[in-house]
Parts: structure tokens; sequence; C-alpha cells
């Protein structure tokens, strides 16, 4: 219980660091918070190898859904654009950052698609208009971005999830008498 809780709040730290830091034109500050957070959490991953493939897999998939939207003129982002019409590092360092709560603080939606696809619906857009309020990311037209967000996040959440049950570098069964003590993995 106490590695969820941690997890938790490390992660809502990185990811204010992220907002404030892109909102006031440091996005590197943020970026880099946010690296360190998934640096510490994959060295402390008991299959390191699976977490950061991962997190790697996340980050992929948000830099090219964020794009997509500041490509749609759907966001703009203040700070932190390396190539123009894309998003930003410190917005892919989120993903990436948020990638280290799925097999730890977010393990329960694991097995619960439709109940995880809802709360992509309404948590992913949530985040990002708290983004927008603490003036990390302008959006033009609030309805059409928060529509587009809440489908994404409906469809990214079971996808994160299933991926996730793949590449769990965090869960361990108890070993069999055969292994001779060894960490067996699931």
């Amino acid at each position: 219980m106490k590695a969820i809780i941690i997890n938790a709040v490390i992660f809502q730290i990185g990811w204010l660091c992220c907002v404030l830091a892109g909102a006031h034109h440091l996005p590197w500050l943020g970026t880099s918070i946010a690296l360190l957070i998934v640096a510490w959490h994959i060295g402390t991953a008991g299959h390191p190898r699976d977490e950061l493939l991962l997190v790697l897999s996340a980050g992929l998939i948000g830099a090219t859904w964020d794009s997509l939207l500041v490509y749609a003129g759907l966001l703009q982002y203040p700070s932190g654009t390396l190539i123009e019409g894309t998003a930003p590092h410190w917005i892919i360092a989120m993903w990436l950052l948020f990638a280290t709560t799925l097999n730890v603080s977010l393990r329960w939606l694991k097995q619960r698609p439709l109940l995880a696809a809802a709360i992509g619906t309404v948590a992913g857009p949530a985040a990002y208009f708290a983004g927008y309020t603490l003036g990390g990311v302008q959006v033009p037209d609030v309805t059409a971005a928060m529509a587009a967000l809440a489908l994404g996040w409906a469809l990214f959440m079971p996808a994160l999830m299933i991926i996730s049950n793949r590449l769990d570098g965090t869960r361990y069964r108890t070993p069999d008498p055969g292994t001779q003590g060894c960490e067996a993995r699931v």
C-alpha cells in the first residue's frame, strides 16, 4: 500500500512540475524532474527492461497523440516545442511519467477495461483542462478539444492497461518449489 501511495504522489508532483514549468517557459525543468522520477522508477523495478519498454511505448503513443492534437489546432503549448506542429518535450515526459503509474497505483484497472475506458474518458480531459487553467496549454476550442481528448483517452487507457499487462516489471508471484527460491515472473 505504501508503494501505491508513493507512486501516486510522486506522479502528481512530477505532473505539476511539468505543467508549471511549461507554463512559465522553463520546460526543461519539468522534463528533467519527470525524467528523474521515471529513471528512479525503472531503476527500482524488479524487471527494469519491461518497465522501460512500457514507459517508451506510452511515450510513443503520447507523442503521436499530442502531436496530432497540436497539428489539428486543438492544443497549443507555450513552450518546449522542439519541432513546429508537434507536442513539446515536457508533455511527452508527462506520458513517460504517467506510464510509471500503470503497474503500481493504477494496477487495479488492469482487468477492468470498461472501467479504464470510462476513467480515461473523464480523467484524461480533466488533466488537460487542469493544465489549461494553470497556463501549460492553450485550448482555442475547449469543447472540441475536450471531446477529442475524451475519445482518445477512452481508447488509450484500456490499451495502456493491455500493454502494461505484457510489460510488467513490478509483478511477481510466489516461487515454485522447483525454482530453488528464485523469483519467478508472471
